[in-house]
């Protein structure tokens, strides 16, 4: 009886014991529970990440293929700028040809804006420059009239009046000595020099019109012209280096022989008190003693 009992135990205690029985706890079983849910959310997370990196091997696949070939079917095109302005400081820069050359201009060089404003301006340098070429004209008949004045008047009768008539008079009624006398070649001198003390008056020696009344009349220093006709031919009698501030006549002015226009002095290229007489006979230059002579007596 006691050794079957002790069978049962053995048998008993060999099948089941308490090591080797499984133990399920709450814990393991809320695990087991939780185990698909987060298989199932981390499925769900991959999804938008494996979508991106399919659209970015696409796109990558357009750009490999699609742009290179776009860029070799593009038309060539020149390196030109049909018109352009950029303003820089200081400076501005202007294109007008696909050839032309870029070209610095400074803000002051131009002012004309308007269509109106440049063609003021294009007929204001048009003039400028015809000024010029008749002035450059003059000057070269000038120069030939006075290259031809010595042989067109020498030995000419300068008498324009009776000798004493009283229209040509000595442009001063006193004077101490006459200096160089008249060189018009080489423009050494053109002129005759009365020397007289400084405020001696001078006289207008025939009837005639102010062309110049200057105190700075190039080397003359102050200066007088009168224009005058006498006995039919035109006359020009110039009166040099005068005291600053003795004019008596303007530009204009209609004076008769005899007329006070000035005194004595020594400005302009002068070293000493004189005056310094002309006389032009039709544009040209002659020996202004011999005219008085011919025509004073």
């Amino acid at each position: 009886m006691s050794s079957q009992n002790e069978s049962l135990k053995s048998d008993t205690d060999t099948s089941v014991t308490p090591s080797s029985a499984p133990r399920i706890t709450r814990r393991s079983a809320e695990q087991t529970k939780k185990k698909p849910v987060a298989q199932a959310q981390a499925r769900t997370k991959l999804r938008p990440i494996r979508a991106l990196g399919i659209f970015g091997a696409v796109a990558g696949l357009i750009a490999t293929v699609a742009l290179p070939a776009y860029a070799a079917f593009q038309p060539a095109t020149e390196e030109s700028i049909t018109l352009q302005q950029v303003a820089e400081d200081g400076a501005q820069t202007m294109v007008v040809a696909s050839d032309a050359d870029t070209t610095n201009l400074p803000a002051n060089s131009y002012a004309a804006t308007t269509i109106d404003e440049i063609e003021q301006k294009k007929a204001e340098e048009a003039a400028a420059q015809r000024a010029k070429e008749l002035a450059e004209q003059a000057a070269a008949a000038a120069a030939s009239s006075s290259s031809t004045s010595s042989s067109a008047w020498a030995g000419a009768d300068l008498s324009m009046v009776p000798a004493g008539s009283g229209a040509v008079i000595f442009p001063l009624q006193s004077y101490s000595y006459i200096g160089d006398g008249f060189r018009s070649r080489g423009g050494a001198h053109d002129g005759v020099d009365i020397l007289a003390p400084a405020m001696t008056p001078i006289y207008a020696a025939a009837d005639g019109v102010v062309t110049v009344s200057s105190e700075s009349y190039w080397g003359y220093g102050v200066g007088v012209v009168i224009d005058h006709v006498i006995g039919g031919q035109r006359v020009s009698t110039l009166y040099g280096h005068m005291t600053y501030g003795t004019r008596l006549v303007s530009v204009g002015d209609t004076v008769s022989v005899g007329q006070p226009i000035g005194a004595v002095g020594t400005t302009g290229r002068s070293t000493a008190n004189h005056l310094h007489f002309e006389v032009e006979v039709n544009g040209s230059l002659v020996d202004p003693m011999a005219w008085l002579e011919a025509n004073v007596g």
